[in-house]
């Protein structure tokens, strides 16, 4: 199955220009791109409002809780990417997890931001198994993982309101 989904995305890579460019802007800048949205937002809320600002250093915080918790996955599940020149380990994707995370605790205190910063983590998972850095699996359990750390760092340091 996981083989079928990848094919069904990948087929389209390297058949037009502008599609090609699509999928590295997303795969490799649009994280950037919302890592400084989010410092921007972060520096408008430190002078601001301190209720959001709170929301901003939880999602750091998750998403780089995430992206550790995958270390010991990859330790013990060693996956290769679908095209074998990537030598590092695919298997959760470490994008994912860290944007999903961002993105979760982001809506849980600004639903329309949040929507945002979900559909830019969509789309950079997506435009990964498209330019075939990851297998379909590796970026829906890193979505997994991260929605999961982002959920709980928001429970736990926010108390949940």
């Amino acid at each position: 199955m996981d083989l079928y989904i990848f094919n069904l995305i990948n087929q389209f890579f390297l058949r037009w220009f502008w599609v090609d460019v699509l999928g590295v802007f997303f795969a490799d800048y649009l994280g950037y791109i919302l890592i400084s949205a989010l410092f921007l937002v972060f520096l408008y809320y430190l002078f601001v409002g301190k209720k959001f600002f709170k929301g901003l250093v939880l999602s750091l915080l998750a998403a780089m809780l995430a992206r550790l918790a995958i270390i010991p996955i990859r330790l013990l599940w060693p996956r290769t990417r679908p095209f074998l020149f990537y030598k590092e380990p695919a298997f959760p994707s470490g994008h994912a997890t860290f944007f999903f995370a961002l993105s979760i605790v982001v809506f849980f205190y600004n639903k329309k931001l949040g929507l945002l910063f979900l559909t830019g983590s969509f789309l950079i998972s997506i435009a990964r198994v498209f330019l075939g850095l990851h297998w379909p699996s590796d970026v829906l359990a890193g979505a997994f993982i991260g929605i999961f750390f982002g959920w709980l760092v928001y429970k736990c340091a926010a108390g949940g309101s």
